[in-house]
């Protein structure tokens, strides 16, 4: 029989030392006595799959909103392929893969409809008003926002998960932010998870937007890292459909990044001699990137998205419209909160008619914001 205790011990035998280990965590705001079969980021995990804020994943938008079609990405999607792949590096790197998992799972929870459509629209809006930012939101969520203890609000998560969290871009001073240290790197689980959400959106993206029609093969053949992937997919397998060509050339693209990063990774450790998480915490240098061909090649590649997918005219039709939804749901809300619904009319008594007003609509699924717009704006909608 395998205890907590013994998870402990297993971790600390057979995780690097420079891995950060359940047994050193700092623990939570609320004590609680631990699970006795579960380490702490085990449990972690399990919390924000059970969360509200992770299942209307499901229902926000990656690229395409929800109602293009059933096969796109959404949130929920890309959310669980970050977290094959976060898992995937760890585990080859000998770090705490439920740790990265963990990160993995909550890194997109305070993500707004309409993905970053929604969140352009919200940053403008709330600039005046403490800004928005969709990891300090999600920031929110497991700390506050989520109410499924009598205890505390939120999931009482450990240190290191919000942590991550708050991490995430390094680039915020939100003052929610200054109770960890930013002057410090974040653990190499949390930058592990970073880069697997660029390996994850990169290739999920190219999928999408081939089924979709929004980019052509002629046109990806332009990029050296493309056209490399399919040449070696072709090699290990010939005779494929265009279709399954394409599958096997997005395969063989992430497997390529996943085993250059690894690679790449254990050379910055074994360069800057890490030792420790204080170690990887206070180094000065980046340790978790690809090799600078692969940055190259595929920095590339992420311009030919932006260029081709991104800014392509239905996803900019579709962008502009988000955007539009969610400033017009905002400012009525804002001009006349009476109309929010009555936990949320309690709520900003409490974090202030901007802020409450934000969380609301941060919250919403595509579907449900545009259901509301139609309610709101639309008379012989039923309210």
């Amino acid at each position: 029989m395998l205890t907590r205790k013994g998870l402990e011990e297993r971790e600390d035998s057979n995780l690097a030392s420079y891995a950060m280990k359940s047994m050193h965590t700092r623990g939570r705001v609320y004590p609680e006595e631990e699970h006795p079969y579960r380490s702490v980021y085990q449990r972690d995990k399990d919390r924000i799959i059970h969360s509200t804020a992770f299942r209307r994943l499901e229902y926000k938008t990656q690229v395409f909103v929800n109602h293009e079609g059933d096969h796109y990405r959404t949130r929920l999607t890309h959310t669980i392929e970050v977290a094959q792949i976060a898992r995937c590096i760890s585990r080859a790197l000998c770090l705490n893969e439920d740790l990265s998992e963990a990160i993995a799972l909550a890194h997109d929870v305070g993500h707004t409809p309409f993905g970053h459509s929604g969140e352009d629209a919200l940053r403008i809006l709330m600039k005046a008003h403490g800004g928005f930012e969709h990891n300090i939101q999600g920031l929110r969520v497991v700390d506050v926002l989520e109410k499924r203890y009598s205890q505390f609000s939120g999931l009482n998560l450990s240190w290191e998960v919000r942590e991550s969290i708050a991490k995430h871009n390094m680039l915020s001073d939100d003052p929610n932010v200054k109770q960890f240290d930013l002057s410090r790197q974040p653990l190499l689980e949390a930058k592990i998870v970073d880069i697997a959400d660029s390996i994850a959106y990169d290739n999920h993206d190219i999928d999408d937007s081939l089924k979709a029609g929004l980019i052509t093969e002629c046109g990806l053949e332009e990029v050296e890292l493309w056209r490399y992937a399919k040449e070696k997919a072709r090699e290990q397998q010939s005779n494929l459909s265009r279709d399954m060509e394409n599958t096997h050339t997005i395969k063989y693209l992430i497997d390529m990044e996943v085993t250059d990063l690894i690679e790449h990774i254990q050379l910055m450790i074994n360069k800057m001699k890490i030792k420790t998480t204080d170690d990887v915490q206070e180094s000065k240098e980046s340790l978790v990137s690809f090799s600078p061909e692969i940055s190259k090649k595929k920095l590339e590649l992420q311009e030919f998205l932006q260029e081709n997918a991104y800014s392509h005219y239905r996803v900019v039709r579709m962008a502009d419209k988000a955007k539009r939804f969610v400033e017009e749901l905002f400012e009525t809300f804002v001009e006349n909160p009476m109309q929010l619904p009555p936990e949320y009319q309690k709520w900003i008594e409490e974090a202030g008619l901007y802020q409450g007003v934000c969380d609301y609509i941060a919250g919403m699924t595509d579907r449900f914001a545009q259901d509301e717009y139609l309610k709101l704006f639309y008379p012989y909608e039923r309210v």
